[in-house]
């Protein structure tokens, strides 16, 4: 296990080439390049607010800004999850070739997507820019729930990534899973909307941890919620460690599943 770790801290270089590989990568071919990384999150909250005010009549106070936040938020998610599940699968060339630690690919999605995050936080701006709204000196948790947030879609890139390499079918099924656990979410809508019956969905819903204590701090001037973003970062760094302990002693699997 420590051999795996120093062998984790050595590929310092090549965590860099994956998370500038994979920030490039998205965007590569497009006319517009990383203009996207304003744009996309930007068209998002356009779509979801003729969705909500105008087809559904759903009005709310500084709703623009109440979606982009979301948007942007779950696009982290999202794109995290779905990219770490291809992350080994798509190296495949490089890690049949040459031994590298494997645990390196998911982080280094993680990674790119949580920069391409905070690219969607100059568009978060700009919308509390026009709504009036200034945030309080709970701004200064914003870096605490991005890194609970990060060592959350590690842990479950980690999972995905390894397994995987041996059921590609988990890639179809996540779609789904994805598009269930966004409506299930308070993404494009209030945590509260729920009926009382449905009020799990949103207590035992990590996303919704992330989403409402985001809003709280840039919104409404409050905290978000620290006792579950600390148990999230507890049990997310307590899979982590499993997880890095599981590839150390079972890798030579992936290179022939490969």
């Amino acid at each position: 296990m420590r051999k795996y770790l120093q062998e984790l801290a050595k590929r310092k270089d090549l965590l860099l080439y994956l998370v500038v590989s994979g920030i490039k990568a998205e965007y590569r071919n497009t006319f517009l390049g990383y203009i996207w990384w304003i744009l996309d999150p930007l068209l998002m909250g356009i779509v979801y607010y003729f969705l909500r005010v105008v087809i559904l009549g759903m009005e709310g106070e500084n709703i623009g800004a109440f979606l982009i936040i979301g948007l942007v938020a779950w696009k982290w998610i999202a794109s995290a999850i779905t990219s770490s599940a291809k992350s080994i699968i798509g190296k495949a060339g490089i890690i049949t070739q040459v031994y590298l630690p494997k645990a390196l690919f998911p982080f280094g999605v993680t990674i790119s997507q949580g920069i391409n995050f905070s690219f969607g936080l100059i568009v978060i701006a700009l919308f509390l820019a026009f709504y009036r709204l200034v945030p309080g000196v709970e701004v200064l948790w914003l870096p605490f729930i991005m890194l609970i947030q990060f060592l959350f879609l590690s842990a479950i890139g980690l999972v995905l990534a390894y397994y995987s390499t041996f059921v590609r079918d988990i890639e179809k099924v996540l779609t789904h899973v994805m598009r269930f656990w966004f409506y299930g979410s308070p993404v494009i809508w209030e945590a509260g909307r729920l009926g009382p019956e449905y009020q799990i969905i949103v207590d035992v819903n990590p996303a919704s941890t992330f989403l409402i204590g985001y809003r709280n701090i840039l919104m409404y001037q409050a905290a978000p919620d620290l006792e579950r973003l600390f148990i999230i970062g507890l049990v997310s760094m307590g899979l982590i460690a499993y997880m890095v302990y599981f590839y150390n002693s079972n890798e030579h699997k992936l290179i022939k599943a490969l």
